[in-house]
């Protein structure tokens, strides 16, 4: 039989060393209860009067300050009233998913209803976790944020990073394999199909701080399969990006870009990016 002393040994000492951050399911529970408070459609019991919305606000925020309390790691600088900081920021986030929820439905011929969008679109709960994460990270929690990026990853397949900058009456349509790098800045009325990475053009850790995902600026269109790559490439106002472009520099605005299929006997075909 194996000695398995040394095995022991080391899961101890894992089991001492363990940063002091919260289980996964921890700060999940605490996103759904806060989700099912901003949007009843996701809550198991309903609170129909003021005092026990009061109640649940209460319980939620009693929720993070514990896990921050008992997870010194996961905040930086020792913050102080962190909890209250940030349920003053919840109609606020609350207003913006209420505008995604009206970009995706305004913009999907499919949705019968706003209340459908809610309870089935991958997108709108992807984005509900994402402004939840990226308002935490904005008050420089640690490890929090990303446990509810990667929840909402494993749910709908849309992986959005709690740093990209979003702005408002975001549309993500279908979803599943979208990837929204950390340090991208999307603007307002953009609509996102199926399979669009806006990604890095470096994996290397020194760049870790530098701005390496792309700029979407408003009222852009990008259609399924594209591909943006790079911190210095920015997306002109009012373009359409069409479905499985590739693209690390930036167009101008009001730009159409897509692939067009040459046919040819002799050379067969070949793929172009047509700037139009």
């Amino acid at each position: 039989m194996k000695d398995f002393n040394p095995f022991i040994s080391d899961l101890t000492k894992a089991h001492q060393n363990v940063s002091e951050c919260p289980p996964p399911e921890m700060v999940i529970t605490f996103f759904n209860d806060l989700l099912g408070l901003l949007f009843p459609e996701f809550a198991f019991n309903r609170f129909t009067n003021e005092g026990a919305i009061q109640k649940q606000l209460g319980h939620c925020k009693t929720k993070l300050r514990t896990i921050l309390d008992d997870n010194k790691g996961c905040v930086k600088n020792g913050i102080s009233g962190l909890e209250d900081s940030f349920f003053e920021q919840l109609p606020y986030i609350r207003e913006l998913l209420l505008q995604d929820i009206d970009a995706i439905f305004d913009g999907d011929p499919a949705a019968k209803s706003k209340a459908e969008v809610i309870r089935t679109y991958p997108g709108f709960y992807a984005m509900a976790a994402h402004r939840i994460a990226h308002e935490l990270l904005n008050l420089r929690v640690n490890v929090i944020p990303r446990i509810i990026s990667e929840y909402a990853h494993r749910q709908t397949g849309i992986d959005i990073h709690p740093g990209a900058e979003i702005g408002d009456h975001f549309c993500i349509d279908h979803g599943t394999g979208v990837v929204i790098g950390e340090t991208a800045k999307i603007g307002s009325h953009i609509k996102l199909y199926q399979g669009v990475t806006l990604g890095g053009l470096s994996v290397n850790k020194e760049d870790a701080r530098k701005k390496r995902h792309p700029t979407i600026e408003d009222n852009v269109v990008i259609y399924a399969g594209a591909t943006i790559l790079g911190g210095d490439t920015v997306i002109g106002k009012g373009s359409i990006i069409g479905g499985n472009v590739w693209l690390t520099k930036s167009v101008p605005a009001n730009s159409k870009i897509y692939y067009q299929a040459k046919m040819s006997n002799s050379k067969g075909e070949t793929d172009t990016i047509i700037f139009k």
